[in-house]
């Protein structure tokens, strides 16, 4: 009995020991639960303040994009609006812009704490500011932007370059699918958009003979495609309500196939793009006396000139009728100017109108201009009806200006045009009086030639290096593929086959093979860069003139020869984005 009480005594005591050690476990229990409630009460407010934190950077990031899109819209609506900035931003060193005032006060070109900033449009807390470097835009077309958005407490900044979209986006591009009717002979009414009502009869041009297209075209007309083949981008403003968006058709009329299209949704519609009447307005990038939207002018060159460049970063040009390099006026009035990166203007050996011509740097970054000799006696370039330059072989046939070809020929403008036995195209080819270019050679450097009247391709126009080097070729008429002819119709050049790296562009009428429907077969006419032209125009016929092969040069998706001429209106993409150190604290302090 006794080990009975002793074991339930023992029991009894063991039982007060289990219950100090569950009010022990209790309270250690609750313990550990109010760490873990505090755990997830400061994970749940770090959450948010974490979200917080992830939705304003995201968000700076989208008021910086905004601001881009704004000032892309203010270009649309103002192609000068480039001239306007902040100049006391850093990133704007080197540039020229001023801010806008009054009604076109703009609250994003803000520097420092004392600026305000643009809100984004919708937004109560997005803001957004941006700085212009337009240094690089009247040699290369592209302007740099950068744009810092804000919302609370958080900034970032991004760079973009912004380039015209315009004529050298596309490898081909053409106002009306037609041939020239200063060529053809078709009447004026074929001057007409196919979807606009033209009607038969016209010299439309087709696509076909196995011709591959290798970069993006647009055509403002209705393309007309047989055995071709594009193999990127084909875009057009012909929208027919149902069907295809070409022609399947050849320049007889004839259906035809054999169409490919790399491109599976090739063509697309895009609208019209507006050909400048004519390349007039390129004129005052030589005047001298507007230095704020011509800040370094090129070059003025009158009459027949040739240019030849040289691989040495030279370039030798023969230009007798030249008196001014560079004007002042419009018109153009006052004495001669004659700057020496330009070339000396004279007779003498080694001068503009010696028979050897000048041999002087390429005009770096720049332009030249070859204007028709002025009729405007106040002009410095004004030559008389019955003058002409000594060292030019020309008379006066009954008082009209007559001036000789290489071989004696009658209808040349003494500068070597005709060539020697050359039957001249037409009666308007080598005019002595108008602004011809006659150009060929290696170039080194980067510059855009303009002709008041037709350019002649005389032979390879190459670069020294082609990743370097960059070249714009524009004609406010013709720009021809020289390919002289006898008159047996025999080419009178010696080889075959025609190199050209450029972006070509004639404002008015075509780039066309000179003589395209004789002669014979004269090669492969390879064109790396950009063509574009109001009219189709014709490089072989049958077994004359040349096979095409046309590559598209990629830079120009980035960049643009030296004042390139640009459509009636354009838009601005984007062609380089890089986000970046942040310009400024949310105070707008620089950082």
């Amino acid at each position: 009995m006794m080990f009975v009480r002793r074991g339930a005594s023992w029991g009894r005591g063991l039982r007060r020991d289990e219950s100090g050690v569950a009010l022990v476990m209790v309270i250690g229990i609750t313990a550990v639960l109010m760490v873990l409630v505090a755990t997830a009460l400061a994970y749940s407010v770090s959450s948010v303040r974490t979200a917080r934190s992830d939705q304003d950077w995201n968000g700076a990031m989208a008021a910086a994009y905004a601001g881009v899109e704004e000032y892309e819209s203010r270009l649309a609506n103002d192609n000068t609006y480039q001239q306007y900035g902040n100049p006391a931003s850093t990133f704007s060193t080197g540039s020229s812009v001023s801010l806008p005032t009054g009604a076109q006060a703009n609250p994003a070109f803000g520097v420092g704490s004392t600026q305000g900033w643009a809100q984004v449009y919708g937004s109560t807390n997005a803001y957004f500011r941006y700085e212009v470097d337009n240094s690089k835009y009247a040699s290369t077309g592209v302007l740099r932007v950068r744009s810092t958005g804000k919302v609370g407490t958080t900034t970032r900044s991004i760079v973009v370059n912004l380039k015209q979209q315009g004529f050298i986006d596309f490898l081909y591009f053409t106002d009306y699918e037609i041939q020239d009717p200063d060529l053809s002979g078709d009447p004026q009414s074929c001057v007409k958009y196919y979807w606009a009502g033209r009607g038969s009869g016209c010299s439309e041009i087709a696509f076909g003979n196995g011709d591959v297209v290798n970069g993006p075209v647009h055509s403002n007309d209705a393309i007309r495609v047989c055995d071709a083949e594009f193999t990127q981008s084909v875009t057009t403003a012909y929208n027919p309500a149902s069907g295809k968006r070409y022609i399947a058709k050849d320049s007889t009329g004839s259906t035809c196939t054999g169409q490919k299209f790399d491109d599976p949704t090739a063509p697309t519609y895009s609208p019209v793009v507006g050909m400048p009447p004519t390349n007039a307005a390129m004129k005052n990038e030589v005047r001298s006396d507007l230095p704020i939207d011509v800040p370094r002018p090129g070059c003025l060159y009158t009459g027949p000139t040739s240019i030849v460049y040289n691989s040495n970063g030279t370039m030798t040009i023969r230009s007798p009728w030249t008196k001014s390099t560079r004007v002042s006026g419009s018109p153009p009035s006052g004495a001669a100017q004659t700057p020496a990166e330009c070339g000396p203007v004279g007779t003498a050996t080694g001068q503009l109108g010696s028979a050897a011509g000048a041999t002087i740097p390429v005009i770096a970054q720049n332009l030249i201009y070859v204007q028709n000799v002025p009729s405007t006696s106040s002009d410095p370039n004004y030559w008389p009806s019955n003058a002409y330059p000594s060292t030019l072989s020309c008379q006066l046939v009954s008082g009209t200006l007559a001036c000789k070809g290489a071989s004696g020929q009658s209808n040349g403008n003494g500068l070597g045009y005709p060539m020697a036995a050359e039957v001249a195209p037409s009666s308007t080819s080598y005019q002595p009086r108008v602004g011809d270019l006659f150009v060929k050679g290696t170039l080194k450097g980067a510059e855009t030639v303009y002709a008041e009247n037709y350019v002649y391709v005389t032979g390879d126009v190459k670069y020294a290096d082609a990743n370097a080097d960059i070249l714009g070729l524009v004609g406010n008429n013709a720009v021809f593929v020289y390919n002289p002819m006898d008159v047996n119709n025999a080419p009178l050049l010696t080889g075959s086959g025609r190199t050209i790296q450029a972006a070509v562009l004639s404002v008015a009428h075509t780039f066309q093979v000179q003589n395209y429907d004789r002669g014979g077969g004269r090669g492969t006419l390879t064109v790396m860069g950009a063509i574009a032209q109001k009219f189709r125009g014709i490089v072989t016929r049958g077994s004359n003139g040349y096979t095409k092969n046309y590559v598209y040069d990629p830079r120009f998706r980035y960049v643009a020869p030296p004042k390139f001429l640009s459509p009636v209106s354009t838009s601005y993409g984007v062609s380089v984005l890089v986000e970046v150190k942040t310009a400024f604290a949310a105070d707008g302090t620089i950082l």
